[in-house]
């Protein structure tokens, strides 16, 4: 490899749509005690983190060094720490009785990747790079214990391009503009739409109508009852699946709609205003729809939240003593969640129902889950390169920009000012494989 000095021009504090970007290490899940939730921690002014076991969950911080103490009795008192070279993070296991496991293999030494999942002792972190951060938030939250504060119940995140539409969402509800909630299957969209009608402060009831189940020719009953009922009441009428609306009921609504004072939320997974609709949406309709739209990622693009919903979700169904096993949490984190938070629901209630305990193991996943992560094991990490500390740092920075412009090595060209086969010249340089890239 050459040894050539390799200079970009990318600093961490860039700035982002949403106010900033940084690097993040979510405290994930205690395995022992999930019900405690997550921890969120922001590694812009930090040059190293120290994990190790505490009597409670803390984070300290001392000029740039950050040390956080987890109640995990399978930690070591000093277990890990990562360290950072120029843009890169490297974390290292500094001696721990039960070692230090990067994406579920033991390692001593290791340069930190995008979406990392890091075990120490029975507590999962996530590293995740250039992620973007709201303007003046707090270098560390922590909600052992606590609820994170959000805009309404359900809708805590430490996602945060998620986090800014729900931040709108009370001024939105409140004015009475009609929403648009736009997410695949389990993302959460009646979740959201009963908050926003919690938030509107609207006394009357929450009315759903499931387009999809109307007839092919909805009655005025069908249509009128519902948005009659919302109107007189002063409530507000959900919409769910509103693609689904049949196209002769659509002139129908947009009648109801503009001629009757509602809160109006709808839903959709499909595209509405894409032109190569099988049957086109009415474009009128889909204006008096959008007032404001909210759009809700997969499961698996908000990993990071992943703690935070199993902790509430456990509150809810299962008891104060429930646990998982590592191999169990493991086994959740490779999962790919292709229907949502719905599934994550339905997967830990069918484990409690089965367990003789209050703990989950891997035997009382579904066999869906534990068939398709045996199946589909997480990928080795490929062999890397002999690198310097400084080569690391570049090899860092880079894929920074990459993952910031979705892989674009044209458009990290232009940031940079260099050709594109200067930057194709760099990743083979830095050993990138584009694939290990998010975006």
């Amino acid at each position: 490899m050459s040894g050539s000095t390799i200079t970009l021009s990318y600093s961490e504090s860039a700035p982002h749509a949403s106010g900033e970007v940084a690097d993040l290490l979510v405290l994930l899940l205690e395995c022992d005690r999930p019900l405690a939730g997550s921890a969120c921690h922001r590694l812009s002014a930090t040059d190293e983190i120290v994990i190790g076991r505490g009597s409670l969950r803390q984070s300290e911080r001392s000029g740039a060094r950050l040390q956080l103490r987890v109640p995990d009795g399978h930690m070591s008192t000093v277990h890990a720490a990562i360290r950072r070279y120029g843009q890169a993070h490297i974390i290292s296991d500094e001696g721990s009785k039960n070692g230090l496991l990067i994406n579920g293999r033991r390692v001593e030494r290791q340069l930190l990747r995008d979406r990392d999942i890091i075990e120490c002792g029975h507590t999962f972190f996530r590293y995740l790079m250039a992620q973007p951060v709201a303007a003046g938030a707090p270098l560390d939250v922590d909600v052992d214990g606590a609820a994170l504060a959000a805009a309404a119940d359900g809708l805590a995140t430490f996602h945060e391009p998620l986090a800014a539409q729900v931040r709108a969402l009370p001024d939105v509800a409140r004015a009475g503009l009609s929403i648009l909630l736009v997410g695949a299957s389990g993302t959460g969209k009646e979740l959201v739409a009963r908050a926003a009608h919690a938030l509107s402060e609207r006394r009357g009831p929450f009315v759903e109508v499931r387009c999809g189940s109307l007839p092919e020719n909805p009655t005025e009953t069908d249509l009128f009852g519902a948005a009659g009922r919302v109107a007189a009441a002063g409530g507000t009428l959900f919409l769910d699946e509103i693609g689904d609306l049949p196209p002769r009921a659509q002139p129908a609504l947009l009648s109801i709609l503009d001629g009757a004072p509602l809160s109006v939320v709808a839903s959709t997974h499909r595209d509405l205003g894409a032109p190569a609709r099988q049957e086109p949406f009415r474009v009128d309709l889909l204006a008096r729809l959008s007032g404001f739209t909210l759009r809700l990622p997969s499961l698996r693009e908000r990993l990071e939240d992943f703690g935070l919903l199993t902790a509430a979700l456990l509150a809810r169904h299962g008891t104060p003593d429930t646990t998982l096993s590592c191999e169990a949490l493991r086994m959740l984190l490779s999962y790919d969640w292709p229907l949502g938070v719905r599934e994550l629901e339905h997967c830990l209630r069918a484990a409690l129902a089965v367990s003789a305990s209050s703990r989950i193991d891997v035997a009382e996943l579904p066999r869906s889950i534990r068939q398709a992560t045996a199946v589909e094991p997480a990928a080795p990490l490929r062999p890397q390169r002999s690198l310097t500390l400084e080569q690391l740092s570049r090899r860092q920075e880079l894929c920074a920009l990459l993952s910031q412009h979705r892989r674009n090595i044209s458009a990290v060209a232009r940031e940079l000012g260099k050709d594109r086969v200067q930057i194709r010249r760099w990743i083979r340089q830095l050993d990138i494989s584009l694939e290990e890239i998010a975006s």
